[in-house]
């Protein structure tokens, strides 16, 4: 099974689960974040074969579902002494009317959104906690680290990093002492080169969020797909790539035909195709895709078993989508 170190010693598989679909919808007014109505004795389930299969690295925040993806993870695996439980914060929630938002880094907000997490996760102290607020101006984000500083002093948290996909922000904060890992966007069609060696020379984790580009990766999506109305694809948000207009990306979907083979090879499945690319582009790489029920935990989880894609199929692939040129 492929593994790791991480920067507290110990060893965990290099594929984790990431919680964000199982969090359901908010109910904020306005665009959706989440992705749709989700099933809890399916979540539940899937957690638990997760864990079963190897996984150790649990995924979550504070604002998925306003916190219910954390109360599942609290309830199902924080009795699990070897699990590490990651959260975010950065948002203000309201569990019970189950709304996430607005911003809020300030010292009194960074503290009572994280006892709400410790608090929902069922643990006294959170392995990883992560700023949640990608491309936050350093300025604002500076004094929310102190806080997280304090925070580790006292045996809250053990850890921090910043989910963020802006390298100049990171190179700013990387270097304090218990700044150990970066959430960022990380697949096939998004190498992150700048911020990759950054992580690579100074051996921070990068968690990869979105290694099956919103699960595009997994080729189940047609041309003609049309996603839910309260699926955050569906949405018109500027950062989202691989779907437009509640429907897949075109252009992805071609590039993504033509990688089929080789995402395939050794009797692999697409999506275990894409996160054994991930485990071979990088070392400091830990992908944690999402899922919805225990059939697509151990789908991704078997990726650890087949292991990192060879050098001769990653070269394939580069020069496959080389030829392609860069997308807008």
């Amino acid at each position: 099974m492929t593994s790791m170190m991480l920067w507290n010693g110990r060893s965990v598989p290099r594929i984790g689960l990431g919680c964000w679909a199982i969090g359901g919808p908010n109910l904020n007014e306005g665009p959706s974040t989440s992705y749709g109505d989700v099933d809890d004795t399916q979540s539940r389930a899937a957690l638990r074969r997760g864990y079963e299969m190897g996984a150790r690295v649990f995924d979550t925040a504070a604002g998925y579902g306003a916190g219910h993806s954390e109360r599942l993870v609290g309830e199902e695996i924080a009795k699990y002494d070897d699990a590490m439980i990651v959260t975010k914060f950065g948002y203000r929630v309201d569990e019970a009317a189950r709304t996430s938002g607005p911003n809020d880094v300030s010292d009194a907000g960074v503290r009572k959104t994280i006892d709400g997490s410790r608090q929902r996760l069922r643990r006294d102290r959170i392995d990883l906690m992560l700023l949640h607020l990608n491309g936050l101006p350093i300025e604002e984000a500076r004094p929310a680290f102190d806080t997280l500083d304090d925070l580790v002093a006292k045996g809250w948290i053990g850890a921090y990093g910043w989910s963020s996909d802006f390298a100049d922000g990171i190179a700013d904060v990387i270097d304090r002492p218990n700044f150990v890992a970066v959430e960022n966007d990380f697949n096939v069609f998004t190498p992150a080169s700048e911020l990759m060696a950054l992580l690579e020379q100074k051996k921070i984790v990068s968690i990869s969020r979105l290694p099956l580009a919103m699960g595009l990766l997994t080729g189940k999506y047609r041309p003609d797909t049309k996603m839910a109305a309260n699926d955050v694809r569906a949405q018109g948000y500027d950062w989202l790539r691989f779907f437009k207009n509640g429907a897949p990306s075109a252009a992805y979907l071609e590039r993504l035909e033509a990688l089929k083979a080789l995402l395939q090879t050794g009797g692999r499945s697409l999506a275990q195709g894409a996160l054994g690319w991930i485990l071979a582009k990088s070392p400091q790489a830990l992908p944690v895709p999402g899922f919805r029920n225990a059939a697509q935990v151990e789908d991704n989880l078997v990726a650890l078993e087949k292991g990192p894609l060879s050098a001769e199929v990653m070269a394939d692939i580069e020069a496959t989508l080389s030829s392609f040129g860069d997308l807008a």
